[in-house]
């Protein structure tokens, strides 16, 4: 196995992260975002299993008349594939359970699907996640973008805090 290539400098990092941001408004009107896509890919998968639940006046209804083909989604398969040919080429793709050391792979797993969960109520209640509110959003200067990153770090600092003892 050969050896890791180093991580980028976070600060390289970011300003490629904004120039892309700036990029993807300037070619396609849109910036970036994810829970759209897995809104979608929801309502599609739901209303094929019951289409009770895709009926008209229902939340998922226009969604999934929308269907997959959207920029959101076809966004979302390239970031896959992007980020799996960027780990492999850095030699840094590895299949493992992350998360706080003191907690035992159960536990882990818990955390990550409570965090998940907790993260996708939160990003479909405030109509954007961490991507799509947080950065495209304060990118126009939207008020919501801001007040979101807000809320996104000081629930990060509460959980964080909560947590902590699992990290030492």
């Amino acid at each position: 196995m050969r050896t890791p290539r180093p991580l980028w400098n976070p600060y390289v990092a970011g300003v490629v992260l904004g120039l892309g941001l700036l990029a993807t408004f300037i070619a396609t009107g849109n910036g970036y975002g994810v829970t759209g896509a897995t809104t979608l890919a929801t309502a599609a998968v739901a209303g094929r299993i019951d289409p009770a639940i895709v009926a008209q006046r229902t939340y998922l209804h226009g969604l999934f008349d929308a269907g997959l083909n959207r920029w959101i989604v076809w966004e979302v398969v390239g970031l896959a594939i992007g980020a799996l040919i960027g780990s492999v080429l850095a030699g840094r793709f590895k299949l493992q359970v992350d998360g706080p050391v003191q907690a035992g792979r159960s536990m882990r797993l818990v955390l990550a699907l409570t965090g998940g969960v907790a993260a996708g109520f939160g990003a479909r209640l405030a109509l954007g996640c961490t991507s799509g509110m947080g950065l495209s959003g304060s990118a126009t200067l939207a008020a919501a973008g801001f007040l979101f990153l807000i809320g996104f770090f000081l629930a990060g600092i509460v959980f964080g805090q909560m947590t902590k003892g699992l990290w030492r």
